[in-house]
């Protein structure tokens, strides 16, 4: 979540505290209500496509964008934090990000992507991952190319320019450098801090993220 947080994706403020028995705890801030009354309607992608939690899986990227291009108020804006979204995803391993971790929220009568949840490193928690997204792209969720995502995703499917797609690239270029300073202060172990940075610096390679 802080990761997403330093490219720019909007996420929930969230954090670790110490309990009672001197074990960290995660925390996550509600982002659907306003102060203690107000509900702000909060869909997530498996409703509005009519799956539930187990067939959370039976879709694919085109149609989470189908999905944001029938609701969200200003879909062209929502397609860039999407493509940015995705490339996160791809980029620190997170293969899990299915339909109930995409959701719609309607604030100051706009429907927009929510703020993102949900977000870690799947891969490395696996002995033998075998797949780089939940949902597929292109018809596939592994063996992706550079081209399925800047040509055929961002351009074909998002309509996105290229100097769109040049600046959020160049956001990660410049930002991914953090990335593995965090990892290092994180609290995960020094082997899975080694096999997190390792299949970062495998994923930049593949998209050519690397100076």
């Amino acid at each position: 979540m802080t990761l997403a947080k330093t490219i720019g994706l909007e996420v929930p403020v969230h954090g670790l505290v110490y309990s009672k028995d001197n074990s960290l705890t995660y925390f996550i801030k509600r982002f659907d209500r306003i102060g203690h009354n107000k509900k702000l309607a909060l869909e997530d992608f498996a409703q509005l496509s009519g799956e539930d939690r187990h067939t959370k899986y039976k879709s694919s990227m085109e149609q989470v964008i189908a999905v944001i291009e029938q609701f969200c108020t200003f879909p062209k804006i929502e397609f860039v934090k999407l493509f940015k979204l995705t490339l996160f995803n791809f980029l620190v391993g997170n293969e899990d990000m299915h339909l109930k971790n995409f959701s719609l929220i309607t604030k100051d009568r706009k429907i927009s992507i929510s703020p993102a949840y949900d977000l870690l490193n799947s891969t490395i928690a696996q002995k033998n991952p075998k797949e780089e997204l939940a949902l597929p792209l292109k018809g596939k969720k592994n063996n992706l190319t550079k081209s399925d995502f800047l040509k055929y995703f961002a351009i074909e499917k998002l309509g996105l320019n290229q100097n769109v797609i040049d600046g959020i690239i160049q956001e990660f270029h410049q930002v991914i450098p953090k990335w593995q300073v965090l990892i290092g202060f994180s609290f995960l172990s020094q082997p899975m801090q080694e096999k997190y940075l390792e299949l970062l610096e495998q994923r930049c390679e593949r998209l050519n993220f690397k100076d």
